[in-house]
């Protein structure tokens, strides 16, 4: 290798490690950029870095010594850094065209991904080959992210051949298509950076309506014969184990279909610290490997010929690589299923070359490899998690040898020798299940804001039940059918122990996110929890985690709030919070049957900013993109009262939350911060209207002048009843939640004079479907000099009556989209 001609000896391990390390510190540099550079610039810096490289390889003066390292260093760091950047320039380049967004398309294709089934649709990717604009062809990306849902109200479906969709299918499909676009909220799931590495250049949907084109299937098996054989699998263990939520963990253990789980399984998974064993995780493909060489070796010994042109033992580590490279493959390629296999091979190759090469080398190796196909992954709590994990068994190990039992004598006798090695087997897995789960419970915190308490507990009884036991039936079932029911039967019994562990008290410890130095302090407290050292010295690592399990979240001065204005999409929620109370304002939409904002953005914000509780939730009226999210978030979290303008008998009032009707002239006082209700009357809430007109009308006002007014829905008559029934000074704000998401029945030329706000806040979907904000609208508040934040360009706005800040904007990265410059 490169790093040998420069550093001999015993440094070659510190020189591959200081290379490798520079390659990924490299890849990390460029992940950090919130625009790309030049392409040019990319093109020079790899091109610049080969040449350094080739130099030190053909020129001996220059490799010599230290600084040579640190050139051979410096140029794979280029290298890495230049490189990423370019192909990141050519994922970029297959995005929609804007001019293309909205646009009915035929699109000619193949399915490359299993198609997923949930209440609303089918979810799957299509890879492109060819498409038509109004009979006119046109360029779209290779790949799209594309949804069939059931009851769009603008469409009359003629068929429903969604029946017949699998993987590896060729269909021409009408589309309806957009650029990737996700929202924006701290600490929330970065959808636009998953489409990206997923190679995917737009989203959208299948568009099936009356004298428009129809979706045909031209062709069954026309691509993808490995996705073809992992939905036969599929399709295979559906037919033979009629539980969906078992098939569902079967399905996600042999073809890696993670997203066949059900919902509510994965929260149980993640409460109870199992999601790794679930997921095609690097335990499943050793073990795999293992069985494989051991079948391998076995076969191979039966062959004079075989054994005469290979070694046993060679044939059985090359023939366990392969076979675990092809489970991977068929498992759908995941980090974790990368890193295994590169170590394995790794291990084997070293191996047969009789280097003994450090552990933690082959692991820092294997995490270059894994960078240099998918840079990306670094962004994934996965990749963390899967090299973290075997680093700290490794640095553990020490530890189990001076633990490890007498091994048993042949003449001990077969019951005693197999005693003694389940008794081996139990306690190392015992060892390196506590290492496991105290030096990743860090991580846990970090990437989720959440640490199953009952975790080590769980993994003792779940490792061996899924390891040994579920993976290899689920396994065996490709080969002979019935045995997935045996499977399926240990997985509903698992299930079921596992729910008694979710619900104990205090299962699951969440806390806020962390500053940098807190997460510092508890990731050496987890390496010095594993380490070999006296346990004087280990107990260090208590005070040092604590800043993390319980870090201080800074909340507004006495007298004072902080408003954010969520990105849900089309609807709305917004948080205030004052010092010591949370007052929550409306909850965002339902986007699914089995989807909502409450679910997928409020609650991991409300983890995020370490919220426990909701002292009093706000529903301003009935419309679904207002209440969307409310059953989720009140069954998450303990929620003070409801201030509500739903009708007698709305399912949400059937709760054990105390509830009441919103009436004008309701106020009250929190932490100096004095919250009025303006809107409705009780007239207004005895007369039969419509759900919009009587939308719950909030002002919060601080003792520094600062004041927010929240509208609901409101439209223009509703504006004028409250300038007549309060008069411009009550209803003057410094922010405005634009009335009705800035539509046209609403914010009236008299309503904007009076409230004159420094900030209009509207919160509206990307490209969305009712054209919120209205372009009128936007107009009037220009001409009144009223600058407009929109979530939809922004992401979530937040306010502390001192500084605005757009999410977008604070946390930009080059793959974001920019659907126009964010209002500051």
């Amino acid at each position: 290798m490169l790093a040998s001609r420069w550093a001999p000896g015993a440094h070659t391990g510190w020189a591959l490690a200081g290379l490798a390390l520079a390659s990924v510190a490299g890849i990390a540099w460029q992940l950090q950029q919130p625009q790309l550079w030049p392409l040019v610039w990319d093109q020079a810096l790899t091109g610049g870095a080969l040449a350094g490289l080739a130099a030190l390889w053909c020129w001996p003066a220059f490799r010599r010594g230290t600084a040579g390292g640190l050139l051979a260093a410096a140029c794979l760091a280029a290298l890495a850094l230049g490189s990423t950047g370019w192909r990141a320039h050519d994922r970029l380049a297959e995005r929609l065209p804007a001019a293309l967004e909205g646009q009915d398309v035929l699109v000619t294709g193949s399915i490359s991904s299993l198609p997923q089934r949930g209440p609303s649709g089918l979810r799957f990717q299509f890879d492109v080959e060819g498409a038509t604009l109004q009979g006119r062809p046109v360029a779209l990306p290779s790949r799209l992210a594309l949804g069939w849902y059931n009851g769009f109200a603008d469409e009359l479906p003629l068929d429903d051949p969604r029946a017949d969709l699998r993987g590896g299918q060729r269909w021409q499909l009408p589309l309806r298509l957009k650029r990737p676009h996700g929202s924006a909220n701290p600490g929330g799931f970065d959808s636009e950076l998953w489409w990206f590495d997923q190679g995917i250049g737009a989203t959208g949907y299948v568009r099936v309506v009356a004298r428009g084109p129809a979706a045909q299937l031209l062709q069954r098996q026309a691509a993808h014969p490995l996705l073809r054989l992992r939905q036969a699998i599929r399709d295979a263990i559906e037919r033979q184990v009629p539980d969906a939520r078992a098939a569902g963990v079967l399905a996600a253990l042999v073809v890696g279909d993670q997203a066949a789980i059900d919902r509510d399984d994965w929260l149980l998974f993640r409460q109870t610290g199992i999601a790794h064993l679930v997921a095609i995780s690097g335990v499943h493909v050793t073990m795999f490997a293992w069985l494989a060489a051991a079948g391998v070796a076995a076969l191979w010994r039966r062959s004079r010929r075989a054994m005469r042109a290979c070694p046993a033992p060679l044939a059985a580590r090359l023939g366990g690589v392969l076979l675990a490279a092809a489970y991977a493959l068929l498992a759908g390629w995941g980090v974790p299923s990368q890193r295994t296999v590169v170590m394995l091979a790794a291990a084997a190759l070293l191996r047969h070359a009789g280097a003994g090469w450090p552990w933690l080398l082959v692991l820092l190796l294997a995490g270059v490899a894994v960078t240099a196909l998918d840079p990306w992954a670094l962004l994934q709590a996965g990749f963390w998690l899967s090299f973290v994990a075997v680093g700290l068994l490794m640095l553990s190990e020490p530890v189990h040898g001076k633990r490890a039992a007498p091994r048993p004598q042949a003449g001990d006798g077969r019951w005693a020798q197999l005693r003694a090695s389940l008794s081996d087997a139990v306690r190392s897995h015992g060892q390196a299940q506590l290492v496991a789960t105290l030096g990743l419970a860090p991580l846990s915190l970090v990437f989720f804001q959440q640490l199953s308490v009952v975790g080590l507990l769980a993994n003792l009884g779940a490792i061996p039940l899924v390891t040994l036991l579920i993976t290899p039936l689920a396994l065996a079932g490709v080969l002979v059918p019935v045995v997935w029911q045996g499977a399926a039967a240990l997985v509903q019994a698992g299930v079921w122990l596992l729910g008694g562990l979710q619900h104990w008290p205090g299962a699951v410890w969440v806390a806020a996110a962390a500053p940098a130095w807190a997460v510092a302090c508890g990731l050496a407290a987890a390496v010095l929890g594993v380490l070999p050292v006296p346990w004087r010295l280990r107990l260090l690592g208590v005070p040092l985690a604590l800043p993390l399990l319980a870090p201080v979240v800074p909340r507004p001065a006495e007298g004072r709030f902080e408003l954010l204005a969520a990105d849900v999409g089309q609807g709305t929620a917004v948080l205030l919070r004052t010092r010591a109370h949370l007052l929550v304002y409306d909850t965002g939409p339902q986007y699914a049957r089995d989807s909502d904002a409450g679910q997928r953005v409020l609650l991991p914000l409300l983890q995020h900013r370490g919220e426990r509780r909701i002292d009093r939730l706000v529903l301003s009226h009935r419309d679904s993109d207002h209440v969307g999210g409310a059953a989720s978030l009140m069954a998450a979290l303990p929620v003070g009262d409801l201030f509500h303008s739903l009708e007698d008998g709305h399912p949400l009032l059937a709760g054990a939350v105390a509830a009441r009707r919103c009436l004008a002239g309701d106020q009250w006082q929190w932490d100096g911060v004095r919250f009025t209700v303006l809107h409705p009357t009780a007239e207004d809430n005895s007369a039969q209207r419509k759900p919009n007109d009587v939308s719950c009308v909030l002002r919060v006002a601080d003792a520094a002048g600062h004041s927010v007014l929240l509208t609901g829905d409101i439209e223009a008559p509703q504006e004028a009843a409250l300038l007549a029934r309060h008069g411009a000074a009550v209803l003057a704000s410094t922010v405005l939640l634009v009335p009705h998401h800035g539509s046209k029945t609403s914010s009236s030329p008299a309503f904007l004079a009076a409230v004159q706000p420094s900030w209009a806040v509207v919160q509206a979907g990307y490209r969305s479907r009712f054209g919120h904000p209205a372009p009128p609208i936007v107009a009037r508040y220009a001409e009144g000099g009223l600058p407009v934040v929109r979530t939809d360009r922004c992401g979530a706005w937040q306010w502390d009556g001192v500084q605005a800040v757009c999410q977008r904007t604070a946390r930009r990265r080059y793959w974001h989209d920019d659907p126009g410059e964010a209002a500051q």
